[in-house]
């Protein structure tokens, strides 16, 4: 594998460069934002300056959080560019940002952050109509896919399921399970922990312990709670805090038309599978495990996640079930209409359809998801 892997949002940026807006790119640390921003810095043409700050540095801060209009017109004298990281640690960032853009709207102010909680609360209202924002995840299918060729990337597929893909794993593959260890541990709850919305990081590692080994299954916020201690309100506020951190996501339950199907359920599925795996300490191979029907489903679930991402941001994701446990992984719903997939790692012939979803929606798009036709389902066109 080469060391940079090309990544689907790098042209992207490019087309949006100095269009009066801000470019914000959100992101799970170590994902690669910093590094896309230098591959977009890079291109730009001969000459044009740039100015690069870091929010985690002390005098980054000082000087951002008392920029008056004309502290800014001396920092950015004769740049074109401004890139800050990390600016989920700068106090007040969307008025920030927002005093930037009007005091020197000739510049070009791209912003990266690790956390989306205050960097997309603090940014929504003070950049409304000022702002692209994007998300970075780990690498996609896709985007592995063109680093290699499809052979060998569908040759990976075991490896992906359980060290995941990760930029820094992806590109290190002979201590893969040193570097998930040290990536879980030193760098995935640092956000979550930074904003004080959990303050007991013992119950987290339980909380996520018990999520991974619930993975393609509904899971009871109210059940998971009574496991480690914990009630349910709470335990849904974790979920959504460690969502918001790109460590989790939720798929809720489709109904829209039956008394039979599930209205109130929930599915949790992590981003990564490696990290998953580094969650409960198991880098075992396929082969030596019991739960590979179970990260399938989460790797196709998060490619999925990626997919939408970038081809089509306005699908809607659900699991679909009935009280008679009737079940289909994926629902996607958009203005195409549905769209219902069954995954199946083992023999094909074994996973079926259930009549209940098809006579319930008959227009809609079914198809069973194997390791025979994987790569047509994450490189398909919206």
């Amino acid at each position: 594998m080469k060391e940079h892997i090309d990544r689907t949002l790098e042209p992207v940026l490019k087309h949006r460069l100095f269009a009066g807006k801000v470019l914000i790119v959100y992101g799970a640390r170590q994902v690669g934002k910093t590094t896309l921003a230098q591959r977009v810095l890079a291109h730009l043409p001969e000459g044009m300056t740039v100015v690069s700050l870091n929010g985690d540095l002390p005098d980054t801060r000082l000087l951002l959080e008392d920029a008056t209009p004309e502290r800014i017109r001396s920092l950015l004298a004769g740049k074109r560019v401004l890139f800050i990281d990390e600016a989920q640690n700068i106090a007040d960032i969307g008025m920030i940002l927002k005093r930037l853009v009007d005091a020197m709207p000739e510049v070009q102010v791209i912003v990266a952050g690790s956390s989306s909680f205050d960097l997309a609360n603090r940014t929504s209202e003070p950049l409304t109509g000022r702002k692209f924002a994007y998300t970075l995840m780990p690498l996609s299918f896709e985007e592995l896919k063109g680093a290699t060729d499809l052979a060998a990337e569908r040759a990976n597929i075991e490896r992906r399921l359980v060290f995941g893909a990760y930029p820094e794993i992806v590109t290190h593959e002979d201590d893969a399970a040193e570097r998930l260890r040290t990536l879980a541990g030193s760098y995935l709850y640092k956000d979550v922990f930074a904003l004080q919305a959990v303050r007991n990081p013992a119950l987290l590692e339980k909380l996520l312990r018990a999520l991974s080994l619930q993975c393609g299954s509904e899971v009871s916020y109210r059940e998971v709670g009574q496991l480690i201690g914990l009630d349910g309100k709470t335990v849904e506020r974790y979920v959504d805090v460690l969502c918001r951190s790109f460590v989790l996501f939720v798929l809720p339950a489709f109904s829209r038309n039956s008394r039979n199907e599930l209205k109130r359920a929930q599915k949790v599925f992590f981003l990564d599978c490696g990290i998953r795996n580094a969650v409960i300490g198991n880098f075992l191979p396929l082969a030596q495990r019991s739960d590979t029907g179970a990260l399938w489903e989460n790797y196709l679930m998060s490619e999925r996640y990626k997919w939408r991402l970038t081809h089509a941001s306005d699908t809607r994701a659900y699991f679909w079930r009935t009280h008679g446990q009737a079940e289909l992984d994926l629902v996607e719903e958009s203005t195409k209409g549905l769209s219902a997939f069954e995954f199946k790692w083992g023999d094909r012939r074994s996973a079926r359809i259930p009549a209940a979803f098809t006579s319930a929606y008959p227009d809609a798009r079914v198809e069973i998801i194997t390791r025979a036709n994987y790569d047509l389902f994450l490189l398909e066109t919206a």
